[in-house]
């Protein structure tokens, strides 16, 4: 019985649609072959540049920020503001179920196919490295999206996402479960461990993924297993190949940049232009930094009548998927939970170190040799609500943590995501699921 969805034909038919470029031949018609190192670079190229910009819609959904009503594109914004995912507005602008596995389809044509095409060289298993660790990536998102937190005691129960792993338009397109996802996530980051051979990638070719990045998904996949004595040696490893932190006390920029110092993998927009425009920085937010010595609030910020607007994203330069001080924060919560908080303090005040001027480090640095575990852990979750505004982590660190209570106004009216409340999963969209029963 064919259960498959359409977006595998949608899937084929895009790569179909490229074949009009030299690095694809068509043989026969409607088929594209890639043959040399050459093609299935360019497809894979084509599988990570459909990588979708999603991440600003999960900032919608958080406490980060205010929906301006007078923007021309708050209609496309409004139901992922107030979490009406049961019936939003046509013109809503959908997380893209879709396409994230479109490119996970690309990348399945590298791993299915190159092995047996390419002949055996240091290229070909980079290339079919970054494969698994970009299909791995795709997954992490999607089980992420729209399937509960990871819980090692219901893992195995919970629905997740469909698998595709071939490229078979045959195939039963249903959910497996988080354990099976997840699964398949380690399987794919392991094989890609035994591929990749670049230990970074060079600037403009940092959207690959290379030894450096993968340490930085592996540190994050565990962090929200919460196998902390994993996330903990993936960090490590990570730090390893890069400990750079931009120090905004002599170097001001953003340190989220795709070029500065700190960058591992700069991959996605993680907070588009448009919605940039359409949203100012919620109190909740500005309220959590030391405006007098906490560098980065000028950094990201500026302020803009009676309140304030985003210096952060909405620029291509900005593109960012993994940086160091992503590494730092998770080997120090790491650590603190494991309960090695000499470890976790030292961790947390290196980078702290980089980010608040001499007054503030000092008194930092007093109150953390006091904090005791459940204070510093806390101390960490805040910085790493300061540290990575609206680039996407905020939503998936509420989840994995409180899932806390959110209000939002619109018009008057209070929207309210309850503690624990069901909309922290997103539904499967409406047309996968018409066009597909097993969802």
């Amino acid at each position: 019985m064919k259960n498959i969805s359409k977006y595998l034909f949608l899937f084929v038919a895009a790569i179909v649609a490229t074949s009009c470029d030299d690095y694809l031949d068509v043989k026969p018609v409607g088929k594209v072959i890639p043959e040399t190192l050459t093609d299935f670079r360019a497809v894979l190229t084509r599988g990570y540049a459909v990588f979708p910009l999603h991440k600003s819609l999960t900032t919608l959904r958080t406490d980060e920020m205010i929906l301006e009503e007078e923007s021309n594109d708050y209609a496309f914004y409004k139901d992922n503001y107030i979490w009406n995912d049961a019936n939003p507005d046509q013109i809503a602008t959908k997380f893209p179920y879709a396409a994230l596995y479109n490119c996970i389809f690309y990348t399945n044509v590298i791993i299915n196919e190159a092995n047996n095409k390419l002949e055996a060289s240091a290229e070909k298993d980079q290339l079919i490295g970054e494969a698994y660790a970009l299909r791995a990536f795709a997954y992490f998102d999607l089980v992420n999206l729209f399937a509960k937190q990871y819980d090692a005691t219901t893992a195995n129960s919970e629905r997740g996402v469909p698998l595709a792993l071939e490229i078979d338009l045959e195939q039963v397109f249903k959910p497996e479960s988080v354990a099976i996802i997840y699964g398949q996530i380690i399987s794919d980051k392991e094989a890609a461990k035994k591929l990749l051979n670049k230990d970074t990638q060079a600037t403009g070719l940092n959207y690959r993924f290379s030894k450096a990045a993968l340490y930085a998904m592996e540190s994050r996949v565990y962090l929200y297993q919460k196998q902390w004595a994993l996330a903990l040696q993936a960090a490590d490893k990570g730090l390893a190949i890069n400990n750079s932190l931009v120090d905004l006390n002599s170097t001001p920029i953003l340190p989220n940049n795709y070029d500065t110092k700190e960058s591992i993998m700069a991959l996605e927009n993680t907070f588009e232009n448009k919605l940039k425009r359409s949203a100012y920085p919620a109190p909740s937010l500005i309220n959590t930094y030391d405006k007098a010595n906490d560098l980065r609030f000028k950094v990201y910020y500026k302020a803009s009548g009676n309140g304030f607007i985003f210096l952060k994203g909405g620029e291509i330069y900005q593109k960012n998927t993994f940086r160091t001080s992503e590494l730092y924060l998770t080997k120090a919560e790491a650590s603190a939970q494991l309960n090695d908080l000499a470890t976790a303090r030292t961790t947390t005040l290196i980078f702290i170190k980089t980010r608040y001027n001499t007054t503030g480090f000092a008194q930092l640095s007093t109150k953390i040799s006091a904090m005791n575990q459940t204070e510093l852990l806390d101390f960490i979750y805040q910085e790493r609500q300061r540290e990575f505004a609206i680039e996407g982590q905020r939503w998936f660190d509420l989840r994995r943590t409180t899932q806390k209570q959110i209000e939002h106004t619109l018009s008057g009216k209070t929207y309210t995501l309850i503690q624990n409340d069901p909309r922290y999963t997103l539904p499967f969209p409406l047309d996968a699921r018409l066009n597909n029963p097993e969802l």
